[in-house]
């Protein structure tokens, strides 16, 4: 029988990019792009917040689980909600994110760092409308750092890297 520590460790299998947002200006709408560049100690290429090295920031690229749209939407009603409602950079399917927590991972060509929750905010109540910030809550995805630039695509792999 495998220990809890064991099976925290150990991360089977890989998920898969399912969508790419960039945020052009503050409050401006997400675009989708079926490629997009991260740019190390930045984050992603022509997003508002993205360009401008800064290698201490632990909120360079923001991804959340793709499985979580129909979970928001549930709590919302039996809304369908699209992934740029979230306003996060990239959507991943087949994986939980949450188990890259304190963990370096492989998106396409670049390599990430988790660095935390990626907590929803009050633009879920104008998005969604009254209940928007709660029904994000504990499914807002996560945050990550650029440890090593590159570009990504939809259908790039993303999957642990294992403990140096």
């Amino acid at each position: 029988m495998k220990t809890i520590h064991e099976l925290r460790n150990r991360i089977p299998g890989a998920g898969r990019i399912e969508w790419i947002g960039i945020r052009p200006g503050h409050r401006e709408p997400m675009m989708a792009f079926e490629e997009a560049t991260l740019l190390e100690g930045a984050g992603v290429e022509g997003d508002h917040a993205g360009t401008r090295v800064r290698p201490d920031a632990t909120r360079q690229v923001t991804l959340f689980q793709w499985e979580h749209l129909a979970v928001i939407g549930s709590i919302l009603g039996d809304k369908t909600i699209s992934p740029d409602s979230l306003r996060r950079n990239i959507a991943v399917k087949g994986i939980n994110l949450l188990a890259l927590k304190n963990r370096r991972f492989q998106v396409g060509d670049a390599l990430l760092e988790y660095t935390g929750l990626c907590h929803p905010c009050s633009r879920m109540e104008e998005t969604f409308g009254p209940g928007g910030y709660q029904a994000v809550r504990g499914h807002g995805g996560i945050n990550a750092r650029v440890v090593r630039g590159g570009k990504i695509t939809l259908g790039s792999l993303l999957a642990a890297v294992e403990a140096e």
